[in-house]
């Protein structure tokens, strides 16, 4: 069928194929259903430090690269006094964690102000940090360890913000506003060829952006109970409860096939003392994951990757724990469910982009 050919394009992994088209088949219909609700304040509202120091790669300190990459803050009155009052409450964190988040204060950003478009920034040494850096070394793509899946997700995260760049391009073209001589990527396909296509300068990128889709579904399917309870309590609105159950009943975040992914994690994760006893290390280096966005030196892709860099580690909190077993969701923080959910906005909408350049 036409889906199987274009399932097998992106990947050769009989294990994770049934999973892919299972995505492929559903994901335009859950993607309108996930933007629906990243317009709704809950997820739409972060406090995060723009002004944090890189302390990773040496640097020039320098203006935002253009325009078209500052942010601003969002008047405080327009924050809802229920999101300061619980992002204050959840300040608190374990050390040994997953993840990393900016302290609350009374500057908050906005993602519906301020969406993901093209900057023409130039990210590539900060990626190169982390796939040489907090990516584990020595471990190949097929290998039976749960490293090997650490770095498959990282370079599905990678994938899915160049997918975002890819779309940005395009939009710019067609928006008519056109380029500055200093900008080099103007061309959206050549840009899918060399990023993303399986003859590009990542072979398995756009697999690689599945299995990390397929991991971050997986984490929202086990969070379905915590967002259900907060919709009860009303820490979730009820207009945003409205537009968040239908996603929480999609098929997709029950589907065997797209659970595929986050139980070859958890079996090489449990595998044996050792693999269980190494965890920490993915904890590790996922904190650094989330701090490195402080050496993006574009704050529209500084706020966007700290939410991205979120997202994932709330998965790997929820999907993995502290011992392979997974995390407590209802330890996770309103700032991570919504950095997640953002998240998994990003990927459906990066397989889109993926879908429309494949056919």
């Amino acid at each position: 069928s036409r889906l199987s050919s274009t399932a097998t394009t992106i990947s050769s992994n009989q294990d994770l194929l049934p999973g892919i088209e299972a995505i492929i088949s559903q994901n335009h219909e859950f993607c309108g259903k996930l933007e629906a609700i990243t317009k709704q304040p809950f997820f739409r509202l972060y406090s995060c430090d723009m002004l944090g120091s890189c302390e990773y790669l040496p640097q020039e300190l320098k203006e935002c690269y253009s325009e078209t990459c500052e942010i601003y803050p969002i008047d405080e009155d327009d924050v809802p006094d229920y999101i300061q009052t619980v992002d204050a409450h959840d300040h608190d964190f374990e050390i040994d964690g997953w993840g990393r988040w900016d302290m609350p204060t009374e500057d908050y950003y906005d993602t519906l102000q301020f969406p993901e478009d093209y900057t023409g920034y130039d990210g590539s040494e900060v990626w190169r940090f982390i796939h040489d850096r907090i990516c584990f070394e020595g471990y190949e793509y097929d290998d039976d360890h749960w490293k090997a899946d650490y770095n498959k997700a990282v370079s599905g995260l990678h994938s899915m913000i160049s997918t975002q760049i890819i779309r940005g391009i395009k939009t710019r073209i067609e928006s008519g506003e056109g380029f500055s001589d200093e900008e080099v990527w103007t061309d959206p396909e050549q840009e899918f060829r060399r990023r993303l296509s399986p003859d590009g300068e990542t072979s398995l990128a756009i697999e690689n952006l599945y299995f990390c889709y397929m991991l971050c579904l997986t984490a929202a399917s086990k969070a379905r109970d915590r967002l259900l309870g907060d919709c009860s309590t009303g820490k979730i609105d009820a207009e945003t409860a409205a537009e968040l159950k239908p996603i929480l009943e999609s098929s997709l975040l029950e589907n065997p096939l797209v659970e595929v992914a986050s139980q070859k994690l958890h079996d090489h994760a449990v595998k044996d003392f050792d693999s269980k006893g190494a965890l920490w290390e993915a904890r590790m280096r996922t904190r650094e994951l989330c701090r490195i966005m402080n050496c993006v030196q574009c704050n529209k892709c500084r706020f966007h990757g700290k939410i991205g860099t979120m997202g994932f580690s709330t998965a790997m909190q929820i999907l993995v724990g502290n011992f392979g077993e997974g995390g407590d969701t209802f330890r996770v923080h309103r700032v991570e469910l919504a950095a997640l959910m953002t998240t998994l906005h990003k990927f459906a909408r990066a397989v889109e982009t993926c879908q429309e350049y494949l056919k």
